[in-house]
């Protein structure tokens, strides 16, 4: 039998627990130490409350994020990709929708349609919002259950729709705390800028809160590795049919701006006023057989991410 040894948490805690203006930072080395322990159940309970919480007040420093995110991909089996045309496509897909209906099902059924691979990740419920995962159900997208299943979704043609908790349990386990302690934590965003993939993808990441988009910014530029970045709507990274965001290509260090931030689109689309999961799933179903023009916001964004990805594969 195996036995965990306890990590030593205590001198972490001392510097990122004194509040938002005295604490310090760790270094990358040192937040891929921490987090990997996390992960690997060696951190007590009481400690690792005060450390979530303690990133909660302070914020996430980009080699924090950088430290946290290698533990976190280690932490479980990377996909591969089928060959092609394009390099995939990972859409994550955290928050849900509640407002408006949530379009995220389109816009990786419209890349998927074009030949490419498309991998959605994320939670299979979330409490007063529509999932992503309902759409897809809706439409008859079934969760992979595994690995296995999600590359073979991916092989075939077909989005590939994986719940957090078949792709990275140890990652499910952690957001699942917010049920505990009543907050999130650096997990919810180290899900949305994950590389799941073993080779390059190109990444859909949207932030919410505006101190993130300097700070991801900074991320995916010292990274190097490809990304958009946008407003999320919703929190969801699939364009706002009303209103379409600022996007942002990070790669090989550089930014370039792809969408120019819009107030209102000119015709707004007409959206199904049931937001129901039930509802949007027709509504989708409806554009994809052309009864139903595609926004004109998300046809653009799956331009962008079609030539964008088959300029990687190249």
């Amino acid at each position: 039998m195996t036995t965990i040894q306890p990590f030593p948490a205590a001198t972490y805690i001392k510097e990122i627990g004194r509040g938002a203006k005295g604490a310090r930072s760790m270094s990358r080395e040192q937040a891929r130490e921490l987090w990997g322990a996390i992960l690997a159940g060696r951190v007590s309970d009481l400690e690792l409350g005060a450390i979530l919480l303690s990133m909660r007040i302070k914020g996430e420093s980009v080699e924090e994020l950088e430290g946290f995110l290698e533990a976190s991909e280690a932490s479980f089996a990377k996909l591969r990709a089928p060959a092609g045309d394009y390099a995939p496509v990972v859409i994550p897909s955290y928050n849900g929708a509640r407002k408006m209906p949530n379009l995220t099902a389109l816009l990786a059924m419209l890349l998927a349609r074009d030949g490419v691979p498309v991998l959605v990740h994320g939670v299979a419920h979330d409490p007063g919002r529509v999932a992503t995962a309902e759409v897809f159900e809706a439409l008859g997208v079934h969760a992979a259950g595994s690995h296995a299943q999600a590359e073979a979704a991916l092989a075939g043609g077909h989005v590939s729709f994986i719940t957090i908790d078949a792709l990275a349990p140890r990652l499910a386990w952690m957001l699942s705390l917010r049920r505990i302690l009543g907050v999130r934590n650096s997990t919810h965003t180290l899900v949305k800028i994950m590389q799941p993939f073993a080779g390059p993808a190109l990444r859909l990441v949207s932030y919410t809160h505006p101190e993130y988009l300097e700070s991801l910014g900074q991320f995916f530029t010292l990274n190097r590795g490809h990304a958009f970045l946008m407003r999320g709507t919703e929190g969801e990274t699939v364009a706002n049919a009303n209103k379409a965001q600022k996007i942002d290509w990070l790669h090989d260090g550089e930014r370039t701006l792809l969408v120019e931030k819009q107030t209102l689109v000119e015709t707004l689309p007409a959206l199904p006023e049931d937001k129901s999961a039930a509802a949007t799933a027709a509504w989708i179903e409806r554009v994809l057989r052309g009864e139903v023009p595609v926004p004109d916001a998300i046809a653009q964004q799956a331009a962008h991410c079609r030539a964008v990805a088959r300029q990687m594969a190249a």
